[in-house]
């Protein structure tokens, strides 16, 4: 039987093989990401060690956001973590013994609605240089671990587990060989983790731990439960005793418990217990006897399954700290609680609030460390004061965009940190500081969306579906959440609800509940234009949300949209995306609707449907993006159409990219280049989906919630729910790289417009100066500068050299560079937009040092390397902050340009001097070293014509005095300070050069006149009888 194949699904085939292109990083080892902060908010805190006998070296981990480390006691931080393949941090410890030695558990064991799970356990034995797997990895989330003092190969870990899905991977796990093996040695059932543990600090077998049993679904959560038990082990793990009502533990099920031993009377335990009445026990006999004492709600009953931490003064028993929204001290053992708050949940006070992480040093009571939601907080003298590290960029961001100013601005809306908006880059000297960035819009940030035409004014939202417009100037912001369409309707807004700008209309603008709500005058007013197009599901919108502790922040309402794109190509197609797994689309502007969740072939059922980008280059096609790890799925979900949903193509799998699917993004300009962001980083494909390639070059592997593009610079501006905001400047090479053209040798890549930024020493506001490292300064672009991208195809030679020569539009060769150090694959050369002049020795420089800058125009670039040649072009525009006449920096360019000929005078006649009484000084050498009488008469001579260079030199520029200097400069006037007037001036003017500024250069020019004619007189005079003599003697005139 013979098959017979079509010709065209052969060729078909054959094009797919032949288009699919992973891309290779080893060649774009250059290409560069930049974190831009902010770091003002920092971000959430959930761990924290220090080393005992050196509490200068701190360990902390954020909860998705990696570990990090400072050395001088807190005002300097570095990440330790980056290379590994996750950042969602639960817990960490330092071995006491050998504070080289660091344990790391993954996986955030606060379960809330946007908590990261984790990978297992890591270990460190250099400090956090290096780090290794240990195991564990079907945990999920790990909450607590603790080192025997007595026999660091006995380590105790407390996973919680994944609270979305039951299984038996959690419980009190431990290790008798140093992480080789793992034994669990406390367990009750599959919902159940360890929500605290504590080891006796005088007695290492004795172990107290707080099984908690939760749950989540994607539509609810309980916590408490029949597996929720305080439990006591007195022989090391080996037998574990239940406490319950007849020690004084309160009746039925039990929720989170935590529990601190006071270490100046360990025999104290104080236990915080959600139950039926949730209330803080104590006990005084080491756990076998408690009693209630304090069951205020204020204290006792505030979002437990988040924050349900306590801890003791290192030398006060009676002095509990309890670590929830707010820091509350108790001076009675608990018994009572300063109504006024250590730290309050207010975000004009102190430090941010809601707090997860606590260490108090065992040496100075006044001493301790908080973490939370807004970062870390450090206090000295009891909490009195307080210092809080501006240098911990852990922000965790829902959503991000941009603006088109020059510079262009990015916003985000952080978790429980509002909404903020930042410089790309500046044209200021230094990095990206806090203080650029401006508090926009408060509560939970989440979509905030600038308007294109004026970027002082948009849009920002938080929880409960509340939706502002702001002004950044003022900082006014007004409210413009859409009403329900009737009293008996109720909207379902999700937390992180859906928004979208109309692209077709700058006045309009689409959000999402349960309906589709659009405005066409920004806000004012608004209508449905959907039926609800979700599930509508009552068992998702159960109001009892919480459990044993009813928990209804706005974070719980389901059965609602999640994502909303509109097309740019056609007004009538909106794609919508809900949490309960529904797809839906509009092909006639939202009059009707057609659902097409059943054409998405492998979509798990309910799955969130978290973004669809609707295709800038076809109506028809969209990308979407559904994730399903709240039942328990890690697997990422990445589909396209191309036919308005009729059928779709998973484009991403777990055996082509790591973590579940974030977010996505489809290059504007070339449609191979695609983004997309998974919870373990941020993936690149050439080829339109077919293959991906994790993009790391010092982006660690991070939650990647957002994606945008930037498109007036070509930049990708990447959220990342852990580490801030990320920008990748240089989009246009790797669109070259994706279209497949680059040159089979050397290619000069394109470039962006560079801006001609006037300014000459152009310092930030505030505190110039900042100190070294105390502060977050976010990565800055080059300014004053442009890259010139260049792709070496091959492995350069050692000696190789790449040269890029500049011309003007007049063809006029007008700066040459050379680079030395090159790679194969992606290099940069950097121009500093000048033309090449002459300069005056002993002329200041340093980074910001540059020639002539050049005028606005267009800019021919040839790239030589080796015998390989190719060409580029830059456009320099003016910078837009001034609204010049062209013909002002004209003008500043010819006078430059006349400066720099009485320079190149100038500087030709010192040099020759200085040439000249080198030689002269090399012959009173040799006269010195010789023996006969001849050569010891021709000194008087050398030291004449010495005399005499000098003194002809101080005619052009006045010299220093010949004695100690400490600081000194001349006053007198000579052809040198007349020029370097001239020079300031041409330095930088923002008017039409005046007849002053004329007559300046003039003087200049007549003193440079002068010096030259005397310069040249003398040698042709007294120089060259000189020369005539010194060659008839018998000394070597041409030794150097």
């Amino acid at each position: 039987m013979k098959i017979r194949i079509p010709i065209f699904l052969i060729i078909f085939c054959i094009s797919n093989v032949l288009s699919a292109q992973k891309i290779d990083f080893s060649t774009l080892k250059n290409l560069n990401i930049r974190n831009v902060g902010p770091a003002n908010m920092s971000g959430r805190i959930t761990a924290i060690d220090v080393v005992t006998e050196n509490p200068k070296i701190m360990f902390i981990g954020a909860a998705s956001g990696g570990v990090w480390k400072s050395e001088n006691g807190g005002s300097a931080w570095k990440p330790i973590f980056d290379e590994q393949p996750t950042q969602n941090i639960g817990s960490l410890a330092i071995q006491k013994s050998n504070p080289d030695i660091i344990w790391v558990g993954t996986g955030e064991g606060n379960p809330r609605n946007s908590m990261n799970l984790g990978m297992g356990i890591f270990k460190s034995i250099d400090g956090g240089k290096t780090w290794k797997h240990m195991g564990l990895e079907a945990t999920k989330t790990i909450h607590r671990i603790s080192i025997d003092p007595t026999d660091p190969n006995i380590i105790y870990v407390g996973a919680m587990g994944d609270p979305f899905t039951a299984n038996e991977h959690r419980g009190l796990y431990k290790t008798i060989d140093g992480g080789v093996n793992w034994k669990k040695i406390l367990y009750t059932n599959t919902t159940s983790g360890i929500g605290d543990m504590v080891m006796h600090p005088s007695n290492p077998k004795k172990i107290y731990a707080a099984l908690y049993d939760h749950k989540r679904t994607p539509y609810y959560f309980t916590s408490g439960g029949e597996g929720s038990g305080l439990y006591v082990s007195e022989d090391a793990g080996e037998n574990w005793i239940k406490l319950g009502e007849k020690e004084g533990l309160p009746l039925g099920n039990l929720g989170r418990i935590g529990f601190a031993i006071a270490p100046s009377e360990p025999d104290r335990i104080y236990a915080k217990i959600e139950a039926k009445k949730n209330a803080i026990y104590r006990s005084d006999d080491s756990g076998a006897n408690w009693r209630m004492i304090n069951d205020n709600p204020k204290f006792a009953n505030n979002r437990p399954f988040y924050f349900q931490d306590l801890a003791v003064d290192s030398e006060d028993a009676e002095r509990v700290y309890n670590i929830y929204q707010p820091l509350s001290v108790s001076y009675d053992g608990g018994a009572t609680f300063d109504t006024i708050p250590m730290i309050p949940a207010d975000e004009t006070k102190g430090i941010h609030a809601d707090f997860h992480a606590f260490w108090v040093n065992p040496k100075d009571a006044k001493h301790f460390i908080i973490g939370g939601d807004g970062g870390l907080g450090i206090t000295y003298d009891h909490g009195k004061s307080w210092y809080f590290p501006e240098t911990i960029p852990v922000a965790q961001f829902y959503h991000v965009g941009v603006d088109n100013d020059t510079p262009y601005n990015v916003y985000g809306g952080m978790q429980d940190n509002g909404n903020w908006s930042g410089p790309a880059y500046t044209w200021k000297r230094g990095g990206i500081r806090t203080l650029y960035w401006q508090y926009l819009v408060g509560g939970d940030g989440f979509d905030i969306s600038p308007d294109l035409d004026n970027s002082r004014y948009g849009y920002g939202s938080s929880q409960n579906g509340d939706l502002y417009r702001y002004d950044k100037i003022t900082g006014y912001y007004v409210s413009i959440k859409p009403p329900a369409p009737d009293l008996k309707t109720a909207l379902r807004f999700n937390w992180n609800a859906a928004f979208a700008r109309n692209p077709i209309d700058d006045n309009s603008a689409y959000y999402g509940s349960q309906f589709v709500h659009v405005t066409n005058d920004k806000g004012a007013s608004w209508k449905i234009i959907s039926p609800d197009l979700t599930t509508n599901n009552p068992e998702h919108q159960k109001p009892d949300y919480g459990g044993l502790t009813l928990d209804v922040s706005g974070a719980e309402r389901y059965n609602s949209i999640l994502t909303i794109s509109p097309s740019a190509l056609d007004a009538d197609v909106i794609w919508v995306g809900t949490d309960d797994g529904q797809v839906q689309l509009t092909l006639d502007g939202g009059k009707s609707w057609k659902n097409i969740t059943t054409k998405v072939k492998g979509m798990p059922d309910e799955s969130w449907v978290v973004q669809i980008e609707a295709s800038k280059y076809d109506p028809k096609s969209a990308w979407m993006v559904v994730n399903n790890y709240r039942k328990g799925d890690y697997e990422p979900y990445v589909f396209k159409t191309d036919d308005l949903g009729k059928t779709w193509k998973r484009v991403a799998d777990k055996s082509m990219v790591n973590g579940y699917a974030l977010s996505i993004i489809q290059d504007p300009k070339e449609p191979n280049l695609v983004f997309l962001g998974t919870e373990n980083g941020l993936w690149i494909s050439i080829d339109e989906g077919t293959t991906w390639s994790q993009f790391k070059n010092g982006f660690p592997s991070v939650s990647t919630m957002d994606l945008k593009i930037q498109e007036t610079e070509s930049a990708l501006v990447v959220g990342t729910f852990g580490r801030a905001i990320w920008v990748l400047d240089d989009l246009l090479s790797l669109r070259e790289i994706a279209a497949n053209r680059l040159k089979p040798e050397l290619t000069a890549l394109p470039m962006n417009n560079a801006v001609q930024v006037k300014g000459l020493f152009i310092n930030p506001p505030g505190n110039i100066w900042t100190g070294f490292h105390t502060t977050f300064e976010g990565e800055n672009k080059v300014f004053q500068k442009t890259q010139i991208p260049f792709f070496i195809a091959n492995e350069p030679k050692a000696e190789s050299t790449a040269i890029a020569m500049i011309y003007d539009n007049q063809n006029r060769l007008i700066n040459t560079i050379e680079a030395k150090e090159l790679t194969k694959g992606l290099n940069y050369l950097i121009w500093k937009l000048d033309e090449s002049s002459s300069s005056l020795s002993g002329s200041w420089e340093d980074d910001f040092s540059r020639d002539i800058p050049v005028l606005p125009g267009e800019y021919r670039i040839v790239l030589k390397n080796g015998s390989f040649t190719d060409t580029s072009s830059v456009k320099v525009i003016p910078d837009p902050r001034f609204q010049l006449e062209s013909k002002v920096d004209e003008e500043l360019y010819r006078y430059r340009k006349s400066v720099d000929g009485q320079v190149e005078i100038l500087s030709k006649h010192l040099s020759d001097i200085d040439a000249k009484n080198k030689k002269v000084v090399s012959l009173l050498k040799q006269v010195h070293e010789a023996d006969n009488k001849t050569a010891q008469g021709l000194i008087p001579k050398l030291e004449a014509m010495k005399q005499s260079l000098t003194a002809l030199r101080a005619k052009g520029q006045t010299p220093k005095p010949e004695r100690q200097v400490g600081a000194w400069q001349s006053f007198e006037t000579s052809p040198y300070t007349k020029i370097r007037e001239a020079l300031s001036i041409a330095a930088a003017q923002t008017n039409l050069i005046s007849s002053q500024h004329t007559e300046i250069l003039e003087q200049g020019k007549s003193l440079v006149t002068e010096f030259s004619k005397t310069v040249t007189g003398f040698v042709s005079n007294e120089w060259v009888s000189f020369e005539t003599a010194i060659k008839s003697s018998n000394l070597n005139w041409e030794e150097k």
